[in-house]
């Protein structure tokens, strides 16, 4: 079960030896926690393995000779996949497949020179523009234009949403610890001299963190990891 982040803080306060709030304030130790969270949820990211990743099967669409997507959720952080929505509705869109490309890129160039194009059997490159959460939602371009409208399925990691003393610690893998850590290496940079966190708990809070991102990959132990080897594929 998740822990509040109020419980991590509390936990804190212990090591604190300042169970009630006196010279650290309870606002001042979340700030800390949250920071910890958002440190932790972009190393997680880098794993590649789908802990934050949501799907929007709604709102996300392409109209017939646009040159950007509709409906792209404002908390987009990373795209991990953009397809058809419904893959076995018609044959003029089922062979329709996305392709990331930067907008720079030779084949998006030529691609924004076609026409509206037949969408069977057709690649359409995407690339993200524009901040993106928590900023705004990204700007997804596309090329080329296609001649009919279709509604797509965006699998991408969100955002962090704002996170309070009543949130849950949506960090996965038992990582309470290092939170809690963190908060204890930025507290007490008040009591020191320099002002900056005590190395210590960094460097028990830099510990916990390897240890984590070792236990949150690999996310399945049933079958090895495996790597293919070139031109795998075609080989009888």
């Amino acid at each position: 079960m998740a822990t509040l982040l109020s419980g991590i803080i509390t936990n804190a306060r212990y090591t604190l030896n300042e169970p009630t709030a006196s010279f650290w304030s309870d606002a001042e130790l979340l700030t800390y926690a949250v920071d910890a969270v958002r440190a932790l949820w972009r190393e997680i990211l880098d794993l590649g393995e789908g802990h934050f990743q949501t799907k929007d099967e709604t709102n996300v669409s392409l109209a017939a000779s646009a040159t950007t997507l509709t409906g792209v959720p404002t908390d987009v952080f990373r795209v991990s996949l953009l397809e058809v929505r419904d893959l076995t509705s018609s044959a003029s869109v089922f062979n329709l497949t996305f392709e990331p490309k930067h907008t720079n890129d030779p084949d998006f160039t030529a691609a924004r020179g076609l026409g509206s194009v037949d969408p069977n059997g057709r690649i359409i490159y995407y690339a993200l523009t524009g901040a993106g959460g928590p900023i705004a939602a990204p700007t997804i371009e596309v090329a080329p234009k296609i001649t009919s409208a279709v509604n797509l399925r965006l699998i991408y990691n969100p955002t962090l949403a704002a996170m309070t003393a009543a949130s849950n610690n949506p960090i996965p893998g038992e990582s309470d610890h290092a939170i809690q850590a963190f908060i204890i290496a930025h507290a007490r940079a008040r009591e020191r001299e320099d002002r900056s966190p005590d190395p210590e708990w960094m460097a028990i809070f830099e510990s916990d963190k390897l240890n984590l991102m070792q236990a949150l990959t690999p996310r399945q132990t049933q079958e090895p990891e495996t790597v293919e080897a070139l031109f795998e594929s075609y080989w009888s």
